[in-house]
């Protein structure tokens, strides 16, 4: 088996040899950029994501820079604030296919350890009697002028319910993925099987609706890394019929997404409103459409505008965007949110009164003091 570690920012590359499939899987999964140099060897490059792939003979992973328990919180409290550091930790030394199913095992576990939780379930079903509610439309349309059987729905307390089922289909997809260790595959097999009775949902289904209560409490953190691996993991048949495992983000879209939802987060308790992908148009004749990550807006005006960079430098044509945004919605100071660097004085634009701002963000940071950088972002942006 070879394993192939690459950095988020690795501008060289790793050669190693593939095959055709391999490495027409691998490329199908956008994690990395396969390119041939002959002889059945390739040359694997980051393509700007991060994360892990698993398929026979072959484990390939590209590390982000923040870490893998940072991107765990990034994505995490991007979906839900009530994400926490805990909800996904394990020893991240040894890759991040084990951190997913260990993290899974264990909140699984502590959320099923009272039992499993059940709820109250529409069915509907052909029965010799009347059990809840006639389906009439469906009884004349099935069965026009038979008595018997009785289209009906009812409601049935069972364990098919939306919490359960996020739950099972994230075990399934964790026990898809080849060469997990053999004993969190075994607890993984074993909390599916405390299922039993559960629907597991289709590819590409949407998650279907829970809400929060205090019965449901102890499901919470189990379900919000659930949500996190369904939405960034799949398990499938690539090219060659090759079983590809991939857990793949786009770390930009991962930031800007962090960003949003820790400002909202920040600024709730202001007057107004936090809006992400504000629309809003640079023209009068509103034929050029602009969309800043995030905009403040008090009593319909903007009062404050960020953008969100995972860049490494501050490119002019990242100010550029911030001047036409800054003049479009009628504001003198606009925010370029960047993922690391070092704080800049405010950027005067000659003949304005506009100055643009660069605010880096240190990552490396405990979660709590991240939060801490967003809420004094914001505190100066709005105050400001």
């Amino acid at each position: 088996m070879t394993r192939i570690e690459l950095a988020e920012l690795d501008d060289t590359g790793v050669r190693c040899e593939l095959s055709a499939d391999q490495a027409a899987a691998l490329g199908a999964t956008g994690l990395v950029a396969p390119r041939p140099e002959g002889g059945g060897w390739w040359r694997l490059s980051p393509a700007g994501r991060a994360g892990a792939v698993r398929l026979p003979g072959l484990d390939v992973e590209v590390r982000p820079k923040v870490g893998i328990d940072r991107l765990m919180f990034l994505l995490g409290y991007a979906r839900d604030p009530g994400f926490r550091p805990e909800d996904a930790s394990a020893r991240t030394d040894a890759g991040l296919w084990p951190v997913l199913a260990e993290s899974l095992a264990r909140q699984a576990e502590q959320a099923l350890r009272p039992g499993v939780l059940q709820g109250y379930v529409p069915v509907d079903e052909a029965l010799p009697l009347v059990r809840g509610r006639i389906r009439f439309a469906d009884q004349i349309a099935r069965r026009p002028g038979m008595p018997l059987p009785i289209e009906v729905r009812y409601d049935e307390y069972a364990p098919d319910i939306a919490e359960n089922r996020i739950l099972r289909t994230a075990l399934r997809r964790m026990l898809a993925v080849p060469r997990l260790p053999a004993g969190t595959r075994s607890r993984l097999t074993h909390l599916d099987g405390r299922l039993d009775g559960v629907r597991v949902l289709p590819p590409g289904a949407e998650l279907p609706d829970w809400r929060p209560s205090r019965l449901n409490s102890r499901y919470l953190p189990v379900l919000r890394l659930a949500s996190l691996i369904l939405r960034h993991q799949s398990a499938d048949a690539g090219p060659g019929g090759e079983s590809v495992a991939a857990f793949v983000v786009d770390m930009a879209t991962v930031f800007e997404d962090f960003v949003t939802t820790a400002l909202r987060e920040a600024l709730a308790g202001r007057p107004g409103h936090t809006a992400g992908q504000y629309r809003a148009h640079l023209d009068t004749g509103r034929r050029i459409l602009i969309r800043p990550d995030v905009v403040h807006v008090v009593d319909g005006r903007p009062v404050a505008v960020f953008d969100a960079k995972y860049k490494l430098s501050l490119p002019n044509e990242d100010v550029y965007q911030m001047l036409a945004y800054c003049t479009a919605l009628g504001l003198t100071a606009g925010w370029l949110v960047y993922a690391h660097g070092v704080p800049d004085g405010p950027l005067p634009v000659r003949h304005t009164g506009i100055e643009i701002v660069r605010h880096p963000l240190d990552l490396s940071a405990p979660p709590p003091a991240l939060l801490a950088q967003i809420g004094a972002l914001a505190d100066r942006a709005v105050s400001d």
